[in-house]
């Protein structure tokens, strides 16, 4: 599979390396292809860096992993992207993010021409994405989205990065929900003092 990585950070950068180890070429989007954060990534199997327009034109999937309150901004720079899938790794968090927008996926639909947009991989903490396993179980991870041949590609990702399932939480009326549900995650580690190493696992009888 060929993915543009847009936000090279802690989480862009974390599946930038797994989805590279698992074989997918990997082009890494930024403004500055000289000085940009990140640059050890390309040390990694099957990875290049590029413009951003130039990375979203060669790639079938995109990740965006920015800041919330760029995601207009962002979204309106990759370019075309109709028939391209679309992953939002972002969330707003206590209000900020995109102007007018309670979420920002819902800021993707209206700034791009792709109507494959899935939000996935915003729920935890980069630290899970580098190392989802707790022993011998590996945490989960939660998607949403109208798209349901975005949600199967994320699906995938998921799986591919190291994670125990992914597991779908409804459509794009759950945006916000899963944005949420990254909020409770960070509340627990960061205001409740549990620390970044606890991750969510869905368990049946």
């Amino acid at each position: 599979m060929k993915i543009a990585i847009i936000g090279t950070g802690n989480v862009g950068g974390a599946l930038a390396t797994k989805w590279a180890k698992a074989g997918h070429e990997i082009y890494l989007g930024v403004q500055d292809t000289d000085n940009f954060k990140g640059k050890q990534l390309l040390q990694n199997p099957g990875t290049s860096v590029h413009t951003l327009k130039e990375a979203v034109n060669q790639a079938e999937v995109i990740l965006l992993a920015t800041p919330a309150t760029a995601a207009v901004e962002v979204a309106q720079s990759l370019g075309d992207t109709q028939g391209k899938i679309i992953i939002d790794a972002m969330n707003m968090i206590r209000g900020r993010g995109p102007e007018g927008f309670h979420n920002t996926a819902d800021a993707i639909l209206a700034n791009t021409n792709s109507v494959d947009v899935v939000k996935c991989f915003n729920s935890t903490g980069f630290n899970n994405m580098i190392d989802p396993h707790y022993g011998d179980t590996a945490i989960d991870m939660f998607l949403c989205g109208d798209s349901q041949r975005g949600k199967k590609v994320a699906v995938q990702l998921a799986v591919e990065a190291g994670f125990g399932e992914c597991y779908d939480i409804g459509g794009n009326d759950k945006f916000q929900l899963l944005e949420q549900f990254a909020w409770f995650w960070i509340n627990l580690a960061m205001f409740q003092g549990q620390g970044r190493e606890i991750g969510f696992k869905l368990l049946k009888k």
